[in-house]
């Protein structure tokens, strides 16, 4: 699969410690040069059960649509509204679970790392690193998370505007790896709320940075209470709104089988049975986009 480069220069380093790592950097793609990805799965690891059935259920309708799939679901909810929140299953017990799934379904796997010395052990199992966005201006963790050679997920802070992700990225293009992309989950909009700028998905694409819009997570209602709200019922209109704009490279959607019994998001996912139909309408959208046809061409 073809390297994505920076556009500050276009080339492959000339260090060799930056061309070791760039070499890592080439067994996944996210980009408008490859098939739409969704990244997709419960809000925290609850079971290895509910893995096994969101990742089948996804992989199976990803399949029939032609969408690239990577599985995500985070061992470890450092960040938390109330300290009586469930906080996951812990990363040993988490990675065991993901790496199953990986094996099981011959899916990508993604996870977040909250620390430096969390990076080392995930980076055995994930295929792609996330940068949690309330740590997206940590410097170490984006260098050190880099040095991995895996693909790198930031997801841009809701208090970044589109330059900060930017020099974001840079920090871990600057360290020899390019295979980065950022996520979009909205804006901080006074206490409690989320907006979503759609300028910013052709600003960032502008940079030439893949971008990723997290609808779940943007309609979130923040520490609207012990544990965040959200609104999932806009979520099919706020997705095909943004695949329309022609400058997303994929969609994530946390997912789980009934989220109202869900111990991480439960107000904020959507439920496992309203998958297809989210990702048939966004099928549809893709078919009129400059993405499907330079796809497909």
């Amino acid at each position: 699969m073809m390297l994505f480069l920076n556009k500050r220069d276009g080339l492959p380093s000339r260090n060799p410690r930056k061309r070791m790592i760039e070499k890592k950097c080439n067994s996944l793609a996210i980009n408008k040069n490859t098939k739409f990805t969704i990244i997709a799965g419960p809000c925290a690891i609850e079971s290895e059960a509910i893995c096994f059935e969101v990742a089948e259920k996804c992989l199976q309708l990803c399949t029939k649509f032609d969408f690239q799939y990577v599985f995500k679901a985070s061992y470890k909810k450092a960040n938390r509204t109330s300290g009586k929140s469930f906080r996951g299953v812990g990363i040993d017990a988490g990675l065991k679970i993901l790496d199953k799934v990986k094996k099981n379904y011959n899916v990508p796997i993604l996870t977040d790392v909250h620390s430096v010395n969390e990076v080392k052990s995930v980076s055995q199992v994930v295929d792609i690193l996330q940068i949690p966005a309330f740590l997206s201006r940590q410097t170490e963790l984006i260098e050190v998370t880099a040095k991995t050679g895996k693909m790198i997920n930031i997801k841009k802070g809701q208090f970044m505007s589109p330059n900060e992700i930017k020099l974001a990225v840079e920090k871990a293009y600057d360290i020899g790896n390019r295979n980065i992309i950022v996520t979009e989950r909205g804006t901080f909009f006074g206490y409690n709320n989320l907006v979503v700028d759609f300028r910013n998905f052709q600003i960032i694409d502008g940079f030439g940075i893949p971008v990723i819009y997290d609808v779940t997570h943007s309609l979130q209602r923040p520490a609207s209470s012990e544990i965040s709200g959200g609104s999932p019922e806009f979520v099919l209109s706020m997705s095909k709104a943004a695949v329309a704009t022609g400058h997303i490279s994929g969609l994530f959607v946390e997912t789980h089988p009934n989220p109202k019994e869900a111990k991480s998001d439960a107000l904020s996912m959507i439920p496992l049975s309203q998958m297809e139909e989210l990702l048939g309408e966004i099928k549809k959208v893709l078919r009129v986009t400059s993405y499907e046809l330079q796809f497909t061409s």
